[in-house]
């Protein structure tokens, strides 16, 4: 799943981040435009899922998608997510960041994995 070094924003954090309402955080979370973790007790959002400006990264909400129509759980998006890959290279969360985000999703929709 998602490793404990990963930094999670509480939703009320990513409400104030995004200028929205927490419960339009939650409504987010219904639509899988994004995924939560409970760690603690709390239920946060991994801060890789955001960019430098705390918007969404803009091909996360494809790639849930994707992976969800893959019929892939929460967890099992997460760790595929988290987990590196030397041939982007690093991790496809950090990939998202930059020109690989398009190789990404396109890697999710045709690879089994």
């Amino acid at each position: 799943m998602l490793p404990d070094t990963e930094t999670l924003l509480a939703l009320p954090d990513v409400a104030e981040n995004l200028g929205v309402p927490v419960t339009r955080v939650h409504q987010m979370l219904r639509d899988h435009e994004l995924i939560a973790v409970r760690r603690d007790g709390v239920m946060g959002i991994p801060e890789r899922f955001f960019d430098a400006d705390g918007q969404v990264v803009r091909f996360l909400p494809g790639l849930i998608t994707v992976m969800r129509d893959g019929k892939y759980s929460e967890e099992e998006i997460l760790r595929w997510i988290f987990t590196e890959d030397d041939s982007l290279p690093g991790r496809p969360v950090d990939a998202l960041h930059g020109d690989l985000a398009r190789e990404v999703v396109r890697r999710a929709a045709a690879e089994p994995f």
